[in-house]
């Protein structure tokens, strides 16, 4: 029952929290990839995973850190993006990584393409006076692909082993 909590209810609010807080602010908090993190270890821990899956699943951690914190350093995703791509990682493993890592990258192709359109709109008088959506319309402003990151991982999730294991559980 827990690993099933954690997939179908954790695991997705918070994607949802992080993708609002970073469309709203192009940040995520800290506490939600830590909240994904106490989550994995619960999972864990509650399935009884074997050793050596739990430090494939902490490899991938790793390699999405890495990649996270080089595509940062590049300056294409924002510190939050990166710890969220890491947090994820950990959470689907290596068989699940790069699907999640090719359909969150569609995912924010989309994105991108979408809000670059949608600055190029005028913003109505009641929508220009929400500062997080001229944040957003501001063109100068990045992209929050934490929305991106979220989505792929929306898209993945059925598909992956911590999902079949965890609703079986």
């Amino acid at each position: 029952m827990i690993p099933e909590f954690l997939v179908l209810v954790l695991v997705p609010a918070v994607l949802l929290a992080a993708a609002g807080w970073d469309l709203a602010s192009f940040t995520i908090p800290n506490f939600l990839q830590a909240v994904l993190l106490a989550g994995f270890a619960v999972f864990a821990l509650a399935t009884a995973t074997p050793l050596a899956a739990l430090g494939w699943h902490v490899l991938a951690a790793g390699v999405g850190l890495a990649i996270g914190f080089t595509l940062f350093a590049l300056g294409i995703v924002g510190g939050g993006d990166a710890k969220l791509f890491a947090c994820v990682a950990l959470w689907f493993g290596f068989p699940d990584l790069l699907p999640f890592a090719l359909i969150a990258s569609l995912f924010g192709g989309v994105l991108t393409v979408v809000i670059l359109g949608f600055r190029y709109l005028p913003l109505p008088g009641p929508l220009a006076r929400q500062a997080w959506l001229m944040r957003l319309h501001d063109q100068k402003s990045g992209i929050p692909y934490g929305v991106a990151l979220a989505s792929g991982a929306f898209a993945v999730l059925p598909y992956t082993d911590v999902f079949r294991i965890g609703v079986a559980g």
